[in-house]
């Protein structure tokens, strides 16, 4: 298997939350739509599902409402071309493990509807939680595959943990960075310390606070920052030792930092030294 590599900056969301401490994890779906974002995400995916060592399942979805208000031979042809993009994306996967076992579906629902009905077909441990991956950018057209709206969509709604692959390929940093804001975020942060300990690379919780919340109250200001950074690192410190006590052979640090209003500034403070 090819040297691990970091598609830009990877971000995992956690879905609706049925991911929980102690569960193993299972099979990896991945949506295609031959997009080079789609294609990034499928590798992403294999070498995931590989180190796993649980199957990969690619689903290329084919909305059958749209499907019906097009001729005989024009729906047939979209089908053809869904099937021909699985194969290709199959065969990519299979050159990146070798090993790795490989299904192909041609969804017949929205992408989500899709991707979502998929996660929950495919063969699993009860015990064990499915992973979805998408891009964040795809082709459009018959598929509307991988845009950030159906990303952040299949976010929303998955009941397992979403993986969104961004940018290009490059070396690893060693380095998994989870979003952490108190206990209740348990799940996703040892969904990360996971990742972590498979790829070899350390951990680093970050929490973040703004001072937008306290704007309109300026007298009380000072001590009300006070306390919210106090608070902040209490419950990373709170959630910290949880996750030494899930992986006591993990390398893992905390780090409280303050970013304007926009949560993507958080993500720009960690995305050079990101895994």
């Amino acid at each position: 298997m090819p040297p691990l590599a970091r598609p830009g900056l990877l971000r995992v969301l956690l879905g609706a939350g049925k991911s929980r401490p102690g569960m193993s994890e299972g099979p990896v779906v991945v949506g295609t739509d031959g997009s080079a974002g789609a294609a990034r995400a499928a590798l992403w995916a294999a070498q995931e599902a590989a180190l796993r060592h649980q199957p990969l399942h690619i689903v290329c979805a084919v909305d059958l409402d749209l499907a019906e208000r097009l001729s005989d031979g024009t729906a047939r042809r979209v089908r053809e071309a869904a099937r021909s993009l699985l194969a290709e994306a199959a065969a990519a996967a299979a050159d990146r493990a070798p090993d790795l076992v490989v299904t192909t579906e041609v969804g017949r629902e929205p992408v989500v509807d899709s991707l979502l009905r998929a996660a929950s077909a495919v063969p699993h441990a009860r015990d064990a939680a499915v992973t979805i991956v998408v891009g964040s950018r795809g082709m459009g057209g018959f598929s509307a595959m991988l845009l950030g709206s159906v990303a952040l969509t299949q976010a929303g709604q998955a009941r397992c943990p979403v993986v969104v692959v961004r940018g290009r390929e490059r070396p690893s940093s060693g380095v998994v960075v989870v979003g952490v804001r108190d206990e209740g975020d348990l799940g996703a942060v040892c969904f990360a310390g996971e990742t972590a300990r498979r790829r070899k690379a350390s951990l680093r919780l970050l929490s973040a606070w703004t001072y937008i919340c306290y704007v309109g109250s300026m007298a009380p200001m000072a001590d009300a920052v006070r306390g919210a950074v106090e608070a902040k690192a209490a419950a990373s410190t709170r959630v910290l030792g949880s996750v030494q006590a899930e992986f006591p052979d993990l390398e893992v640090t905390e780090e409280v930092v303050r970013v304007p209003s926009r949560i993507s500034s958080c993500w720009a403070h960690a995305g050079p030294r990101t895994a």
